[in-house]
């Protein structure tokens, strides 16, 4: 038996825009349910937000995100996670680094690091943190 490790983000009001925008970076296919489609609206002006969103690749990335319901309380924090993303192929992870890094803070700019081929920090324009890294292939001692 195998698990999926998914990283699920929470937003107030920007899921949407966040999953559209990483689905432009990774492709795949975008899922989104609203709290009217699920007949879950507490507020009128909630109702068209996401309460369930996933964007789904067939080169492996999956995310999930949501939107925080105004009732409930929401804390972004400053960096309370970072997103992960290990390739093998650099110019496949530099690419995916250029579409992140379009209207977002370079943490580490992408490029090589003791432990990987190319190692890069980038917080995107919706806040998120993402680590990107080709690992070099292992040599044994």
């Amino acid at each position: 038996m195998s698990i999926d490790v998914v990283t699920h983000l929470n937003f107030r009001g920007d899921a949407r825009a966040a999953l559209t925008f990483y689905q432009s970076v990774f492709g795949g296919d975008l899922a989104v349910i609203t709290y009217k489609d699920a007949g879950n609206v507490t507020e009128e002006a909630e109702a068209d937000q996401v309460m369930w969103g996933q964007v789904s690749a067939g080169n492996g990335f999956r995310v999930m995100a949501y939107d925080v319901p105004g009732h409930l309380p929401y804390e972004p924090g400053e960096k309370p996670f970072f997103v992960s993303v290990r390739g093998g192929d650099v110019e496949e992870i530099s690419g995916f680094w250029e579409k992140l890094a379009d209207g977002a803070t370079v943490v580490q700019p992408l490029g090589p690091a003791q432990w990987a081929t190319v190692y890069g920090m980038v917080k995107d324009r919706f806040g998120v943190t993402w680590v990107l890294d080709v690992l070099p292939p292992y040599i044994p001692s």
